[in-house]
């Protein structure tokens, strides 16, 4: 059953007196269940912007402020990479920078579009994408599993015969599975500026494994949805919508990313871990370091100007606006979602 009014609440702090929250990940050690349970994520089947590596995307970049300075250049002979991005966001604040193309996006270059990066039909992997998971241990055998799915680009919707609107390069959604003491017990999925809960076992199942649930990635936007079909979102009577249906599944826990967020206690020092907002983020050790992570700003062009050809104005939105920004964006410590 959808329970849209799910509370994430459980309780994280202590009162006076009570003892202090029993931490059950280590830095960097990824759990058995969680990538037992990982969704696995039906994509749209006629699709045109598959997923992509975050590796491989930001080569196609350099980093500019919001007023177009540039402050990390890029080009064919050094090209931005996650660890120059890394780099660059501790020695720099990069909430106020965008990720600006090389190449005009909008001829939809391989880059853009994932060009090939179609699930295998048996094994439901993408070699060209990479999913990432951020495990975080929020204390008593609560355990929380980010899966970020990253799209080089994000179509618009079309409303009332015109569109799309609000597309933008670069584009993260992300499930969450929720466990306690190892059984998962929520599933949540994001879909555009919020998202939808269910109780695991009301979610679909995978056909290939009973204990793994899937998604329905719509078509352009790749919010996040528990069914096919007709998806109204953020206006009334299915003005806006989004589309969902059975096509290709792919299978993130087959090509990812991992990291771990974990309380101090549990070990801050090491190569492999950087602090992130009170917590120590550390890498599964077969993943890039984590510093990247740490980028705040956005992962897309800035929101072309009115003089820009490609740009156009609509009612509802424009045709191209700003970047989103990263995992790290997303709260991921804090107890209380709605």
């Amino acid at each position: 059953m959808r329970i849209a009014w799910l509370l994430f609440v459980v309780a994280a702090t202590t009162e006076a007196g009570k003892k202090e929250p029993r931490w059950t990940v280590s830095p960097g050690q990824v759990p058995d269940y969680v990538i037992s349970h990982c969704p696995g994520v039906n994509l749209y089947s006629e699709e045109k912007y598959l997923p992509g590596d975050p590796a491989d995307y930001v080569t196609n970049f350099q980093i500019d402020t919001k007023d177009g300075n540039t402050v990390l250049s890029g080009n064919s002979s050094d090209p931005v990479t996650l660890a120059r991005l890394g780099q660059y966001s501790f020695e720099k604040h990069s909430s106020r920078t965008f990720m600006t193309s090389l190449t005009d996006f909008n001829a939809d270059p391989d880059w853009i579009t994932g060009e090939g990066n179609v699930p295998h039909l048996v094994s439901g992997k993408i070699d060209g994408a990479k999913s990432v998971l951020i495990v975080v241990d929020k204390g008593d055998g609560l355990v929380d599993a980010f899966w970020f799915y990253f799209y080089p680009f994000n179509l618009g919707p079309f409303v009332m015969g015109g569109g799309p609107y609000g597309n933008h390069v670069g584009d993260w959604e992300h499930s969450l599975v929720r466990f306690q003491d190892g059984v998962p017990k929520v599933l949540w999925m994001s879909a555009h500026g919020g998202g939808n809960a269910y109780y695991y076992n009301a979610a679909e199942k995978m056909d290939s494994d009973a204990q793994r649930r899937v998604l329905f990635s719509a078509r352009g936007t790749h919010a996040n949805y528990g069914s096919v079909g007709q998806h109204s979102h953020d206006l009334p009577f299915y003005m806006l919508s989004d589309f969902t249906d059975r096509g290709a599944l792919w299978d993130p826990a087959q090509n990812y990313y991992g990291y771990t967020l974990t309380h101090p206690e549990r070990g801050k020092n090491g190569a492999d871990r950087i602090w992130f907002d009170g917590r120590v983020l550390t890498s599964d050790g077969k993943s890039p370091h984590p510093s990247w992570l740490n980028y705040l700003g956005r992962w897309g062009d800035k929101q072309l100007p009115n003089s820009d050809p490609r740009q156009k104005w609509h009612p509802f939105n424009w045709r191209y606006i700003d970047g989103p920004r990263g995992p790290m964006a997303k709260n991921l410590h804090y107890m209380l979602w709605f």
